[in-house]
C-alpha cells in the first residue's frame, strides 16, 4: 500500500469510528479498552456494532502503524517533509 492508500484508509476507519462514538456516546479507545477486557453489551441489539466497532479499531490501529512504518521508510532516504507531500494535481 501506498502512504496514500494507507492514508485514505484511515481516514474512511475515522469516519466510521466517529459514527459509533456518536451513537453509543463514548470514545472508540475506551470502548475497546472495555470490549477486550471482556465486557459484555448491556443491550442484545449493541452485539453485531460492538464486533463491527472492535473490528474497525484494530484496523484503525494496524493503519496508523503501517503509516508511521511508512513514513520512517521514506524520511530514512529523503528527511523532510517535501519528501512526504504529494500534491493533488
Amino acid at each position: 500500500m501506498t502512504l496514500q492508500d494507507i492514508l485514505s484508509d484511515i481516514h474512511a476507519l475515522e469516519e466510521d469510528l466517529i459514527n459509533f462514538e456518536r451513537k453509543y456516546g463514548v470514545r472508540s479507545e475506551t470502548f475497546y479498552a472495555a470490549y477486550i477486557s471482556g465486557e459484555e453489551p448491556e443491550d442484545d441489539s449493541w452485539v453485531l456494532d460492538f464486533g463491527e466497532w472492535a473490528s474497525v479499531y484494530r484496523t484503525w490501529l494496524a493503519r496508523q502503524a503501517a503509516y508511521r512504518d511508512q513514513v520512517q521508510k521514506i524520511q530514512h532516504d529523503s528527511p523532510s517533509l517535501a519528501g512526504l507531500i504529494r500534491v493533488a494535481a
